[in-house]
């Protein structure tokens, strides 16, 4: 039976579906909220476009920049977290030479968009290594400082990395890298719904994170949040009208990230109303919410790990709402797939009616001996009887096997 809070998202309820950090899901009033806005703008295109549309998006990185923590003058909207990767990487500078130390456990996206401006620039991506299982709270700021060099230009962090789903301490990290003289863009795509965000006292250079995924607002939805001595690098992938616009109430950061051509900005309007009835769900709002979710992490972690006769890969306090269970190491003959949907695991556990992420660990296809990462998602529609799911088709596919 879905769990109370269940009823408010579109989901089909015969799935458990523990999935919700690879593309998060959108509730019916929010959804609502962004087919008023699209209806809105459909009425009369031309006075939304030129009228309407500044003030309501004034209006939504108003609330936006209450919830994570920041100035909405130094937020832009973007489609997701990755295009606000992709603008820092094209607009940092790299010089031949220059260095970026990204994690091992980087998000494949964001590696791939410095992997691309290091080779038109002639600079170079540095690996950090982290290790995973067996990681502590003084892991990732140690793996950063042994990879940094005096060619280090920029590090990009996760702050919840997406196949382990490890909450790093991200503040302690920028603010170490700033001792040293290095900027820190923080991928925050995981963070804001699930873990409490302070983006003004992480402090990091750039920090860009999605709202489709915890806070559950819509596809499309995503911010790039730039220090005020560093907007002056940082433009949108799109140029338009903003960068020679005559106006003298905004800055060129501002004018030129706000509007890059015609595009259905609902998504970003809508923000406000996902952060409005996520307040709404628990008598604590939000805060009960990570809470419920963190305890949830906690509770299926464990039983997977009993039910996979594995130890706990990483403490407590690095996890959110989602964690990632390691399976017993692959069979020699075994080898990882390319896409996680084509995994025989993830498979049988669709059949079984529980969709959750499947990914090979390590993921270097050279590194021989790997595992499977189970990782699962507790938003506020997941309860006990959905990880009990999880557990029992496990089980049987372990005995299956």
């Amino acid at each position: 039976m879905p769990s109370e809070l269940a009823v408010h998202w579109t989901l089909d309820p015969s799935i458990a579906f523990l999935n919700h950090g690879s593309f998060g899901a959108t509730p019916r009033p929010v959804l609502d909220s962004q087919t008023a806005w699209r209806e809105r703008m459909e009425r009369e295109p031309v006075a939304f476009f030129t009228r309407d549309l500044e003030p309501a998006l004034d209006a939504a990185r108003a609330d936006l920049a209450s919830f994570v923590g920041a100035d909405p003058d130094d937020l832009a909207f973007v489609v997701n977290a990755t295009a606000g990767i992709n603008a820092v990487a094209r607009g940092v500078g790299l010089d031949a030479g220059d260095e970026v130390v990204v994690l091992d456990h980087a998000y494949n996206a964001a590696r791939n968009a410095f992997v691309a401006a290091a080779e038109a620039s002639g600079a170079r991506v540095v690996t950090a290594k982290l290790p995973f299982p067996g990681t502590g709270s003084a892991a990732p700021l140690a793996a950063i400082l042994a990879a940094i060099t005096a060619h280090t230009r920029l590090v990009l962090l996760d702050h919840v990395t997406s196949p382990t789903a490890l909450v790093l301490p991200a503040a302690e990290i920028v603010a170490a890298l700033d001792e040293r003289g290095i900027d820190t863009l923080v991928d925050g795509a995981h963070a804001p719904g699930m873990i409490d965000v302070d983006v003004d006292r992480i402090g990091a250079a750039y920090y860009t994170a999605n709202c489709h995924k915890w806070m559950s607002a819509p596809k499309g939805s995503g911010f790039l949040h730039v220090r005020r001595d560093r907007q002056d690098r940082i433009r949108p992938l799109a140029i338009s009208h903003g960068a020679n616009s005559a106006r003298a109430d905004r800055s060129r950061f501002r004018l030129e990230h706000d509007w890059t051509g015609t595009l259905d900005p609902s998504a970003w309007l809508a923000v406000s109303a996902a952060i409005e009835f996520g307040a709404t769900l628990r008598p604590g709002g939000w805060a009960e919410l990570r809470e419920r979710g963190h305890d949830l992490a906690l509770d299926g972690r464990a039983m997977l790990g009993r039910v996979l006769g594995t130890d706990l890969p990483a403490p407590n306090e690095m996890i959110g709402s989602m964690a990632s269970v390691p399976m017993p190491p692959a069979g020699a003959s075994e080898r990882p797939v390319a896409e996680p949907d084509d995994d025989p695991i993830h498979a049988a556990l669709v059949a079984e009616g529980v969709q959750v992420a499947i990914t090979p660990w390590p993921r270097d296809p050279e590194a021989g001996s790997w595992r499977r990462l189970i990782r699962f998602s507790c938003p506020p529609y997941v309860d006990t009887a959905d990880l009990d799911r999880l557990a029992r088709a496990l089980a049987t596919i372990r005995v299956a096997a």
